[in-house]
Formats: structure tokens, C-alpha cells, sequence
């Protein structure tokens, strides 16, 4: 037995080892120096980790000094704010009202859009669910059948870098859409020089990222993103440097020279007191030169002015602010708040591009936390979560007037058209209009009264459009 062991130990060490050869495919030109491995330029380039996320106060610096900093960290949570979004369920207009009344006196808009901020500034950002008399009961999971009327009281945001710290145990839930982040998070609040630590479950919290990152680097930021600076600061920094050469350029706009016959032995051979005495000689005549720009010169003396041309600095300056907008992906008349001269860099293809980027992040980044946060809302002001309940975002960009006549027109005419088809009832068609008057500012007048008293038959009324529409009985067709 021992025998066979012995045998089969070593066939198994001298079964041969497959190797493995390095290979590389690239260019390379050894004569001229030029592709993979040559000493030149290009090769010399490296893409350090700089892990820039990581320096809180240069982070905080840059927000507090920089505007374009605080352009770029408050643009798109503004813009996927600014319109709303409306409740998709089948409610009474009085409880859609205290639902939105719940939201306005706690604040939740406001506080989402400060989680959003410091989630895009520093990487990460958490929401505490706040809801009164469950202080004792941080750590259990939030049920919705203990969430007690009128308890719900908001947000509490805190930022990565001011107490927040995720456990290392993960949530094992493969239905759970938080699956493999943190179970819990510890939260240090120091309130009158008493640090007071919280363990809060995570059901109770709303997470607010920066920028995604493969796992690994995931794991380096303690299951955070990145901040959205992270990506911009090569194209600022080169952006600034720029802003400020220019700047700096104007000041040498006029560049006058005055040749002194001499200079080169007072100040070769002339003791301390005569290089003294031609400062001050200079100094006088800077201060007799007056607006007109009189000079006075001696006999044998020559003075002259010379322009320094700025042409092709604004194109130069223009090609800065496009790196910085592409890095941010935000088009440069919302960054900077203009458009570069001379360039179509803002056209209207750059702004449907900024709406997609809204409506994507609206779906990925602030989807998720109103799903946390409905049914919490729901149940606290009305005792329980609808069946129907869903939402969706109004639309980013807004229709100009004309647009908006247009598009009135449209919905208009297509819902008539239904109506007198008989595809539709007379409530359904009203119901259509009013829901189409907040995108057109048309048929604003519809009550719910005028829809609860429409006819709910489907039943053809030929050519009468408008007219039969708004009468509250249809008239008899023939039959």
C-alpha cells in the first residue's frame, strides 16, 4: 500500500510542467528609436496610482476656493433635482399632498442633493434615516410595520471622511439590491467634546458614490467610489496654469526699453553709490512720465516701446476649458458658463449628450435612494405602502414656449382623435389632457371634479371632437 503511494507521489512530481512563454506584440523600431522598449519620449510616459481621493484637505482647498470645483460638484445633482419627479400610483389628490408635504417639511430633497455633493466631492456620503422613537433600535433592520405616523423626520448626511466608518461584515442577501457592501456602519458624532458612536444597520442608511471602481479598488476605499475630482485634476491643473500665464502676460502687454549710453560701465566699474544714483535716476523718470507719456531722455540716450500680440491665446485657452468640460462631462456653457469663442463646442447634440448623462444618473445614483425612502414616507403619513406605488423623473430639459405650444397641439389632437375613433371615454381623454398640462402649460383648468363627472363609456362620436369631448353626455350615435 505504501508502495503504490510512494509511486503515485512520484508520478505527480515528474509529470512535465507546462510553460508559459512572455510573449509581446507591439511595433518596434530599434533603428529609429521608435515603439516598444525604444528609449524615447513616449515610452518614458507613466500612469502612477495617485489615489488623489485620499487627501481631504486638498479636496476641501479646492471646493472652498475653486469655482469651477464647485461647478463641477454641484451641476448634475442641481440638474437631476431641478424638475422633480411624480408619483406613479393610484392615490387620492389628499394624500398625494401630505406625501409632499411629509417631503417639503423634513427637508429630503435638500438633503439629498447635500448627500450627492459630498458623494461627487469626496467619494462617499451616507444618509441616516431619521425616524423618531427608534433611536434604541439603530442596529435591528428597518420594518415598515413599526414605522410609527407622523415619525419620519428626514436625513442625517455625513460624509466619508467625518466619522463614517463601514464594518467589514457584508450583506449575504442575494435578493437584497445592496448585496456584497457593508451590513453596518459606524458613525462618530462628537457633540460638546463627547464623541458619541453609533452602529446603524443598513437598512436605516442611503448611500451617496462618486465615481465607480473596479472591486479591488473598491476595497482600497473602504467600499466608497471616487471622487469625481480624481478624474478632472490633471486638465484643471493644466486649465489654471494657462489662465493664469495669460493673466500674467497683460501685465507685459507694453514692454518699453530705454538704452542708456554707459549703463555697462556704471554698473562694471561704478561703486554701489553711482548704481544708486542711476535708480534713482530711473525712478525720477518714471515718475515725470505723466498720462501722455512724455519722457525725458538725454541727447545720445534712446527710448522704445515694444506690443506684445495675444493673438491665439483665446483659441489656446478655449482647447483648455473643452479637456476640463470632457473630463467632467459637462458642456462648457454649464461649467463655465459661457460658450468658447469661435468654437461649436456647446451646440445642441453637447446638451442632449448632458441630458443622457442626467437621466443615467438619475436612474443609477438617485433611483435607489428614493426606493429606500418612499415607503418610509408612505407609511408615515398614510399607514401604509400602495401596491401601484412607482415614480418617475420628470424630464431634464425644458420646452420653451413655442416648444411647448407644439407639443400641446400634438397631445391634443392625438387624444381627440382617440375619442372620436371611441378607442378612449370621455374621463379617460380628460385624464390625459390634464396629465399632458404640465409638460405643455395647456388645459391647466381641468378639475378632478370635471373627470369625476366624464362619461366612463367608450362609445364613437364621429366628427364632434372638442365639442362632444367636453360635453357631459356623448351624444347618441347612429346605429
Amino acid at each position: 500500500m505504501k508502495k503504490n503511494k510512494r509511486k503515485r507521489a512520484v508520478d505527480k512530481v515528474s509529470k512535465p510542467v507546462k510553460q508559459v512563454a512572455a510573449v509581446s506584440d507591439a511595433f518596434q523600431n530599434v533603428a529609429a528609436r521608435t515603439g516598444y522598449g525604444m528609449p524615447n519620449l513616449l515610452n518614458a510616459t507613466s500612469y502612477p496610482l495617485t489615489r488623489q481621493s485620499w487627501d481631504f484637505n486638498k479636496l476641501n482647498a479646492m471646493y472652498r476656493s475653486h469655482w469651477v470645483v464647485r461647478n463641477i460638484i454641484s451641476a448634475i445633482p442641481d440638474d437631476m433635482l431641478k424638475n422633480g419627479f411624480d408619483i406613479v400610483s393610484d392615490i387620492t389628490p389628499d394624500q398625494r399632498d401630505r406625501v409632499e408635504g411629509c417631503m417639503r417639511r423634513t427637508g429630503v430633497i435638500e438633503r439629498i442633493r447635500e448627500g450627492l455633493y459630498w458623494g461627487r466631492l469626496y467619494g462617499g456620503a451616507i444618509g441616516v434615516i431619521i425616524i423618531d422613537g427608534q433611536e434604541d433600535k439603530l442596529e435591528e433592520p428597518l420594518d415598515l410595520d413599526e414605522v410609527m405616523p407622523d415619525s419620519f423626520k428626514g436625513l442625517l448626511i455625513v460624509d466619508r471622511w467625518t466619522g463614517v466608518n463601514p464594518e467589514s461584515e457584508l450583506i449575504t442577501n442575494i435578493n437584497s439590491p445592496e448585496f456584497g457592501l457593508p451590513k453596518y456602519y459606524d458613525i462618530t458624532l462628537s457633540e460638546s467634546r463627547v464623541e458619541n458612536t453609533m452602529r446603524i444597520h443598513y437598512s436605516r442608511v442611503v448611500r451617496f458614490l462618486g465615481a465607480k471602481l473596479p472591486y479591488m479598488e473598491m476595497l482600497a476605499e473602504n467600499y466608497w467610489g471616487m471622487s469625481e475630482l480624481e478624474q478632472v485634476f490633471d486638465e484643471l491643473n493644466k486649465r489654471d496654469n494657462v489662465s493664469w500665464n495669460i493673466a500674467c502676460l497683460t501685465f507685459m502687454a507694453n514692454i518699453r526699453v530705454f538704452k542708456m549710453e554707459g549703463m555697462e560701465q556704471i554698473f562694471g566699474l561704478g561703486g554701489e553709490k553711482t548704481v544708486e544714483e542711476l535708480y534713482r535716476t530711473i525712478e525720477g523718470m518714471n515718475a515725470i512720465m505723466n498720462n501722455n507719456a512724455l519722457q525725458i531722455i538725454g541727447s545720445n540716450d534712446a527710448y522704445e516701446s515694444h506690443q506684445f500680440a495675444f493673438g491665439g491665446l483665446g483659441e489656446i485657452y478655449d482647447r483648455f476649458m473643452m479637456d476640463v468640460s470632457g473630463a467632467c462631462g459637462i458642456p462648457v456653457t454649464k461649467l463655465f458658463g459661457r460658450s468658447p469663442a469661435g468654437m461649436n463646442a456647446t451646440g445642441e447634440s453637447d446638451m442632449q449628450n448632458y441630458y443622457d448623462l442626467i437621466e443615467k444618473e438619475q436612474e443609477t445614483r438617485l433611483r435607489p435612494v428614493l426606493d429606500k425612502l418612499l415607503p418610509i414616507i408612505f407609511t408615515s403619513e398614510l399607514g401604509s405602502v400602495p401596491n401601484d406605488l412607482d415614480f418617475n423623473f420628470n424630464p431634464v430639459r425644458r420646452a420653451n414656449e413655442a416648444e411647448k405650444q407644439d407639443l400641446g397641439s400634438q397631445q391634443t389632437a392625438a387624444v381627440t382623435q382617440a375619442f372620436t375613433a371611441g378607442l378612449i371615454s370621455q374621463k379617460t381623454a380628460l385624464q390625459e389632457l390634464q396629465q399632458s398640462s404640465k409638460r405643455t402649460s395647456m388645459w391647466t383648468n381641468i378639475t378632478d371634479d370635471d373627470i369625476a363627472a366624464a362619461d366612463d363609456d367608450v362609445t364613437a362620436v364621429g366628427e364632434t371632437g372638442l365639442q362632444g369631448l367636453f360635453n357631459k353626455e356623448p351624444p347618441a350615435t347612429d346605429k
